[in-house]
């Protein structure tokens, strides 16, 4: 006999998207039915906030899936017979809820996920994708603190598919759940997983975020699962960025902003302010000019119009950036605050080793 899932441990935070990522046969649909406590694992245990689920009886399950773990299966798993918003107002139902409160509550999640306007329609008259959104409205409905999601957007073609991982990403920004995401898409898991578990035959091989995993993989396996990737989509500019040096206070002068382009070859020094805050950059030419004129400050020489990108953003987005850019650019948090450079040289030769091979609401897993 072989085991489905073994020797399987890992902990899924509060908040997180969580992929669990394997092939057909992999062990992926036994270990999330273990999570919901649909089957039941032979040994080890399977805890959400604390507390053993393997421990609990059919009453205390029923409750659990109605209070705090919705799910989002492959093929929608609508009633034919029900219109769109009673279906999203299902989770509601079994938990008694009053129809007034969970067909408002259906409403409002059906908007969210792009279906108002829909709610008098059945799932026949619905294209694949939108019967997803529905299953999603109705997972999110319930309100549980936990989603998950069984191969859920692998029945839909691929451009609908992206439609709903945009989705998922979107509505977890303002709706924060914890996600465990089952899926056999690479690309998906990558895309999606805050961080990612490489299952194989029941045993996972390697859990990291989609950089770790594609620039450290564990062994040769997840190497070459990893090498057709397209790095360019997973890795971000927090990946490639330089420490900044060409960088000036925002108190300092003309000749302190000279010297330092002087000292590090740079045609243009950033401007900080004292948090360190990107107020945009002084040119080596109206710098020069301004020491000469014997200018003892920054005032009317600093270029405001210096936009900086994101820390996640793909590298694939930073090439017409860093093409068209005079002087490196730059990676700022959601405060402004600088927190490195890249300059075109880097990217390409980021470039030329990404296009080679490389070799409180939680749950927790032990099986």
């Amino acid at each position: 006999m072989t085991a489905a899932v073994a020797d399987v441990s890992f902990e899924v935070e509060d908040g997180e998207i969580f992929v669990v990522m394997g092939l057909s046969g992999s062990g992926k649909s036994t270990l999330i039915r273990m999570l919901n406590g649909i089957l039941e694992p032979t040994s080890g245990s399977i805890q959400v906030d604390g507390v053993d689920i393997t421990d609990m009886g059919g009453k205390e399950l029923r409750e659990l899936r109605q209070q705090k773990i919705s799910m989002v299966f492959q093929h929608f798993a609508l009633f034919p017979h029900r219109t769109v918003l009673e279906n999203a107002a299902y989770g509601l139902e079994v938990r008694n809820v009053p129809r007034p409160e969970r067909l408002e509550k259906a409403r409002e999640f059906l908007t969210y996920v792009g279906l108002d306007g829909w709610e008098d329609g059945y799932p026949d008259q619905l294209s694949g994708g939108m019967q997803q959104r529905v299953g999603l409205a109705r997972a999110l409905a319930a309100e549980t603190d936990i989603l998950l999601m069984d191969e859920a957007f692998s029945a839909l073609d691929p451009l609908i598919r992206r439609e709903m991982q945009d989705l998922l990403l979107d509505l977890q920004t303002r709706l924060n759940k914890t996600i465990v995401f089952i899926t056999h898409d690479l690309n998906e898991a990558m895309r999606l997983g805050d961080r990612v578990a490489m299952l194989r035959d029941g045993q996972i091989m390697q859990i990291g975020t989609a950089e770790e995993i594609l620039t450290d993989p564990a062994n040769d396996y997840v190497a070459q699962f990893v090498a057709d990737v397209d790095r360019t989509r997973v890795l971000t500019a927090h990946s490639v960025m330089e420490k900044p040096l060409a960088v000036v206070d925002a108190n300092g002068g003309p000749r302190a902003a000279v010297r330092v382009m002087r000292e590090t070859q740079s045609a243009a020094a950033f401007v900080l302010s004292r948090e360190r805050r990107l107020l945009g950059a002084v040119h080596a030419e109206p710098a020069a000019k301004a020491v000469r004129e014997g200018k003892a400050d920054l005032d009317g020489l600093i270029d405001d119009d210096v936009q900086p990108v994101d820390p996640n953003t793909a590298v694939a987005d930073l090439f017409t950036r860093c093409a068209e850019s005079p002087f490196p650019v730059p990676v700022a948090d959601g405060d402004g605050k600088l927190l490195g450079v890249i300059p075109r040289v880097t990217l390409l030769a980021a470039l030329g080793n990404l296009t080679g091979n490389s070799k409180n609401d939680e749950v927790t897993a032990d099986v």
